[in-house]
């Protein structure tokens, strides 16, 4: 005998439970201090492995830029997040979740950069920056984010992406896909 579907809140209910369960065990596998993380880089290598440092960058920020872009800046500036909006539940779960992806994949974007001496200085400066992000997926995923919120993801990202062209590693957007973004 066939098992019947629960349709509507029901269902979205569960969906909401599945992904906040991924979000919190996604940020945390990303939390965590590295302790190396916070010297002064010191790049080395050969030209190959300084080329293979910035390939790892530029695709490291460019899953953080889109996934911040798609899931975070594009609705927020929609209206998605605001009480009411039809899908603001399931949109702000995907934002906390694109939330958490990005910041991994900026720290991970930022060790890549140690490889490349030119890199890791334009890089560098941004750590601090990259680290005020850690808990704004947790704010995206309640609704508590604000504009400043919305916009320390998408002034965190330009800045990546200038440090990145000013170092010969252009970074351009790429959406991950949602499976991505649980983990």
């Amino acid at each position: 005998m066939p098992r019947s579907v629960p349709s509507g809140p029901i269902r979205h209910g569960v969906v909401a439970l599945v992904l906040s369960c991924a979000l919190l065990l996604t940020t945390a596998a990303c939390g965590g201090d590295d302790e190396s993380a916070s010297g002064t880089p010191t790049p080395t290598g050969t030209v190959e492995q300084q080329r293979l440092a910035k390939t790892r960058f530029v695709a490291n920020a460019g899953l953080a830029a889109g996934a911040t872009y798609q899931w975070i800046v594009k609705p927020y500036r929609d209206g998605t997040f605001k009480k009411g909006a039809e899908g603001r539940t399931f949109a702000l779960v995907k934002a906390g979740l694109a939330g958490a992806f990005a910041y991994n994949r900026l720290k991970a974007a930022t060790e890549n950069a140690k490889g490349d001496p030119l890199l890791s200085k334009a890089v560098a400066p941004l750590t601090a920056g990259i680290d005020k992000l850690k808990d704004l997926g947790t704010k995206l995923r309640k609704g508590e984010a604000s504009e400043a919120d919305v916009g320390a993801f998408e002034d965190v990202i330009t800045d990546v992406k200038d440090a990145g062209r000013s170092a010969g590693a252009v970074v351009t957007d790429k959406v991950p896909s949602t499976s991505q973004l649980g983990g």
